[in-house]
């Protein structure tokens, strides 16, 4: 994790833990390369302003490496009248990119917890999805990634996510596969010690909890 001193350096300035990082002139160089490797002429009108563009969009997709989950889970409450139950956030859009191809993986997350004296604001769970997946990522890694932050800053009775995604390198190239989701989960103390507490939060999430249906 990045220390306050690093965060409020210019990005350019910023190292990262494998060395210094490339300028912005270096990765928009990269991005002529990969033009002129594709077959294209990166200096045609159409292309000129493309190095540019490209590395813009790259901050936005890898803002996740600029931010801290614990700093975002740190803040919680503690009046909570006793409640004791999950709490579920379902269909979180996620948007990442696989790590082998860069290229996205589209769809979404269902994040649930058991409190033990405190609750966190559910903007923040969304929050915490959004940093892992703004990274490079395998969908497996992703999903253990925000389970295990939520355990470890929450320290709730349980913890439990569902991500379901479609990833772009199985559809649009390889195995041309279109329509293809994979899902995967974490599931840690009473969700995976408890099998009513996983078949509750499995029904929440697929819309089938009585009286969700006619709300």
């Amino acid at each position: 994790m990045k220390t306050n001193d690093q965060l409020t350096l210019p990005q350019e300035l910023r190292a990262t833990p494998f060395g210094p990082r490339p300028s912005r002139a270096e990765a928009e160089q990269a991005v002529r390369t990969l033009l002129r490797w594709a077959g294209d002429d990166p200096d045609r009108e159409g292309l000129l302003g493309t190095p540019d563009r490209v590395v813009r969009s790259y901050e936005e997709f890898f803002a996740g490496y600029e931010q801290d989950p614990v700093e975002i889970l740190k803040r919680t409450f503690e009046e909570t009248e006793g409640y004791d139950e999950m709490v579920v956030l379902r269909d979180i859009r996620l948007e990442s990119h696989c790590e082998h191809h860069m290229v996205p993986i589209i769809g979404k997350a269902h994040v649930a917890y058991l409190p033990d004296r405190r609750v966190v604001g559910i903007s923040k769970l969304a929050r915490v999805v959004e940093v892992f997946s703004k990274r490079l990522q395998i969908q497996e890694k992703l999903t253990s990634q925000i389970a295990n932050a939520i355990n470890d800053v929450l320290q709730p009775k349980g913890v439990a996510v569902v991500i379901e995604a479609a990833h772009q390198c199985m559809t649009t190239r390889g195995v041309h596969k279109p329509g293809v989701t994979m899902i995967t989960s974490r599931m840690l103390g009473a969700f995976r010690d408890q099998p009513a507490t996983r078949r509750e939060f499995m029904a929440l999430i697929q819309g089938r909890h009585e009286g969700l249906s006619n709300a």
